[in-house]
């Protein structure tokens, strides 16, 4: 029986973990740490807080004490918390850096004092950089462009320094870009949503010829558990096997799920370090028995069913308008 620990388990990828570990006949208790900024949101927990499987905590990751008082006595954790959003960390560097990089030193500390069996810290493709051709492995040069990626690969490199200097039994988890239901409104997907529901235009950058790898949350999920069972302490394990898109088709796929048209599209000139291609390698996850298995066409479908049930969860924030009106 195994109890587990979850930093940021009230946002969009931190949710549908613990949906599926409270689902886990062999783990009898989730905590989730959450300080509920901008991304989190409690309503994310109803139905895992509803199987009596979990504990929330509200706070911050940076807080050690905090962390000191609660992580002690947790098998595993599992590290999400992080300021993830790309625009932001270009208006507040400060943010990013203090959050995902002493955010996971501050964690780090707590969990080797308390000797946990296992620590997944869960990253981002984004770390390996930009990509014209082929792939990266969990070998290649971390050449991150922006500085929401470099915190990351900042924290990365702390992780494992980690498992090398102090004996941490840490794995790291690089997944390329996750959809599914709620998710934030400041990201692609649910963004372009809500503008195309409400009739108003979208905005693509260049001529949408950025190429992501889409993958459905619940299966970058399936693989973070399984490296929280069967990772080598010290690996790196990259996550993928979505549908590559470029920002152009994933939009076409967008418009033709909510009746709209190609006059919905104003083109705009493209951001600074707007990375033309991330892909990764994800063989070695693979040799885990991981394979994905929602297919994009149902998973986008679902995806949108679902925000139109809850179109409350496509409003942004003020500083999300600001950000909207930037990329404008």
């Amino acid at each position: 029986m195994h109890t587990v620990f979850v930093t940021g388990g009230a946002g969009f990828i931190g949710s549908h973990l613990v949906d599926r570990l409270v689902g886990c006949d062999d783990i009898t208790q989730v905590t989730v740490l959450d300080a509920l900024t901008y991304a989190g949101d409690r309503r994310n927990l109803a139905d895992a807080e509803a199987s009596g499987k979990v504990r929330f905590v509200h706070g911050d990751i940076r807080d050690h004490d905090l962390v000191s008082a609660v992580l002690p006595g947790h098998d595993w954790v599992v590290h999400l918390a992080a300021e993830s959003h790309v625009d932001r960390s270009l208006i507040d560097v400060g943010q990013s850096v203090h959050t995902n990089v002493m955010g996971t030193q501050a964690l780090l500390d707590v969990a080797m004092r308390a000797g946990v069996a296992k620590l997944v810290h869960v990253s981002t493709d984004e770390v390996y950089g930009p990509l014209p051709t082929g792939c990266a492995t969990e070998a290649s040069p971390l050449r991150p462009t922006v500085p929401y990626a470099a915190s990351k690969a900042c924290s990365d490199l702390l992780a494992t320094s980690y498992y090398v200097s102090c004996g941490v039994p840490v794995c790291i988890t690089r997944s390329s870009n996750n959809y599914g239901p709620r998710q934030h409104p400041e990201k692609l997907i649910p963004r372009f949503l809500g503008l195309l529901l409400a009739g108003q235009q979208i905005t693509v950058h260049g001529r949408g010829r950025h190429v992501r790898n889409w993958l459905h949350v619940e299966d970058n999920c399936r693989a973070i558990e399984q490296v929280l069972r069967a990772g080598v302490p010290g690996e790196t394990y990259n996550i993928g096997g979505g549908t590559d898109l470029t920002t152009i088709e994933l939009t076409m796929l967008l418009l033709e799920a909510t009746g709209r048209d190609a006059d919905a599209i104003a083109y705009v000139p493209d951001r600074p370090a707007n990375d033309v291609r991330y892909s990764t390698d994800w063989s070695k996850i693979a040799a885990l028995g991981f394979t994905p298995r929602r297919e994009l066409p149902a998973g986008l479908a679902d995806t949108v069913a679902w925000y139109r049930r809850h179109p409350e969860r496509l409003a942004l924030s003020a500083l999300g308008a600001g950000l909207e009106a930037m990329s404008a």
